[in-house]
């Protein structure tokens, strides 16, 4: 059986390492001291070995069973965190990369192919950070440009036309917004990329990955379902910029992480997703073999279901989604004791008549 909290280079005690990972790195550098000196001098130390790992299990189930907003955003940032690219490696066979958006240039931060996934037939589409500091600032550590998200829809028209499904793996904490990107029509093009994927002729299935931040996940964003990772995070701004323009300063970014209700509990409550992805003990970061095996799980699962439903139904039902999309709570106990209520059409009226009277 696997060591449930799995050795990575993100828990060696480095620059890798979280604030509140500290208690666990310690105990893990005991343990590999006692592992050394137990192969040095012969010495039997399994008893101190099997109690501390036991140790450290339990303080690794302590530690993510509360994390907070401002942590889980950490961990989505970790840096031994499995990307894109390696989710690629991991559980898409026969993969073959699409290049260029046919227009300006071929956007590195978006990576788009053919491939399969569980034996499937799939076109994925994702962003892409980066591992080493060249190629992360080839690829803008996952910001794209407009030929980046143009990159993505002709993929995905490709899809359509060859009536594949779609795969969309996010992970970036937004859009580029250099003043390049602006004057080729950064927000044109994702808006564009909303409206023509909610009225794409395949299935859609997106899934965050990590960081989820802005207009540039949405620009690959729009689907039939919608799931996060435990320990990614799926918001309108990061928790700096919010901070940034709220208080004027990033040192307020753990309060702003807490308000915007980013963590995939939190989004799951409000109905903004479908589906929480649960993690390896310990986070991806810690087992990506073992991440890479519930994504590929959950993608099996969810694309055998929508292979069965007719194309206008699930079209049908992707704008019922997107139009009912979230939930709102009231606090006047005469009306509904701050009951949850579907944010559609009906209910927005609803409100928006109280309010006026």
């Amino acid at each position: 059986m696997a060591d449930p909290v799995a050795k990575s280079s993100g828990s060696t005690g480095g620059p890798n390492n979280l604030e509140f990972e500290r208690p666990l790195t310690r105990i893990e550098v005991q343990i590999r001291e006692l592992e050394a000196s137990q192969a040095r001098t012969g010495r039997d130390y399994s008893d101190q070995i099997r109690k501390m790992r036991a140790e450290l299990l339990t303080t690794v189930r302590k530690t993510y069973a509360k994390l907070t907003a401002w942590e889980t955003v950490m961990v989505a940032r970790h840096p031994q965190r499995p990307l894109t690219t390696d989710y690629i490696q991991m559980i898409v066979k026969d993969f073959c990369e699409l290049h260029g958006d046919r227009a300006f240039r071929d956007d590195k931060a978006i990576v788009t192919g053919f491939g399969r996934i569980a034996g499937q037939k799939v076109m994925l589409v994702g962003h892409r950070k980066g591992k080493d500091t060249k190629e992360k600032i080839e690829c803008c550590f996952g910001c794209a440009h407009p030929e980046g998200y143009r990159k993505a829809l002709r993929a995905m028209k490709l899809a359509a036309k060859f009536g594949l499904p779609v795969v969309s793996l996010i992970d970036t904490p937004g859009a580029y917004p250099g003043i390049g990107a602006e004057e080729r029509g950064q927000a044109q093009i994702i808006a564009k990329n909303l409206m023509e994927m909610s009225l794409l002729r395949t299935p859609i299935v997106i899934l965050i990955i990590g960081e989820g931040g802005s207009g540039g996940a949405l620009g690959i964003g729009v689907g039939d379902r919608v799931a996060v990772m435990e320990h990614a995070y799926y918001s309108v701004i990061s928790p700096e910029g919010c901070a940034a323009i709220l208080w004027k300063s990033g040192e307020y970014a753990q309060q702003a992480a807490e308000l915007l209700k980013m963590t995939s509990k939190e989004l799951k409550r409000l109905d903004l997703i479908d589906e929480v992805i649960r993690e390896p003990l310990g986070g991806a970061h810690r087992n990506p073999q073992q991440a890479a095996a519930n994504v590929e799980r959950y993608l099996s699962q969810t694309l055998r279901s929508m292979k069965r439903t007719k194309i206008d139904t699930l079209l049908e039902r992707r704008y019922k989604r997107l139009r009912e999309l979230g939930s709102f709570f009231e606090s006047s106990s005469s009306k509904s004791n701050g009951r949850s209520k579907k944010a559609n059409g009906q209910a927005l009226a609803a409100s928006g008549s109280a309010a006026r009277s």
